[in-house]
């Protein structure tokens, strides 16, 4: 399966939050949208990094209840992995696993055009995984 068929199923929409944004306002933007991640982009189209849970809580150990009131490109990953709508599920499974990444904006012609999840390529295997478990049972009932 290619990714662009896992964002016709379950949608295009790329939360954004601007770098000079707080790390609260972050956490705000996170629950209401209900991700583990978003893109930092100054002007909602460009890439300047990703932000995630795990960014957070890394740094709040170190910083305490301060790092609250921090702008997001303080703790954003400044390197952004990405995919393409035409590259296989599969392989952003051997990419995520290799670089431990749990979230990869999709990007064509420039410009972001969705993201994935490591959920969403845990829920991809396991469908194909049901799918083809289904065939064999009607084979072998057949």
């Amino acid at each position: 399966m290619r990714i662009s068929e896992v964002l016709r199923k379950k949608g295009a929409e790329v939360v954004t939050i601007g770098p000079q944004a707080t790390v609260a306002e972050l956490l705000g933007v996170l629950a209401e949208h209900n991700v583990g991640a978003v893109v930092v982009s100054g002007d909602g189209l460009a890439m300047d990094g990703i932000v995630s849970e795990r960014d957070v809580v890394r740094r709040l150990h170190a910083m305490g209840a301060a790092l609250l009131e921090s702008p997001v490109q303080d703790i954003m990953t400044m390197v952004v992995h990405t995919c393409s709508p035409a590259d296989r599920v599969e392989s952003l499974r051997s990419t995520m696993t290799e670089h431990r990444i749990r979230h990869l904006p999709v990007v064509q012609n420039g410009q972001m055009v969705g993201i994935v999840s490591i959920g969403d390529v845990v829920k991809n295997a396991i469908s194909e995984l049901e799918t083809e478990r289904e065939h064999l049972e009607h084979y072998l009932q057949g």
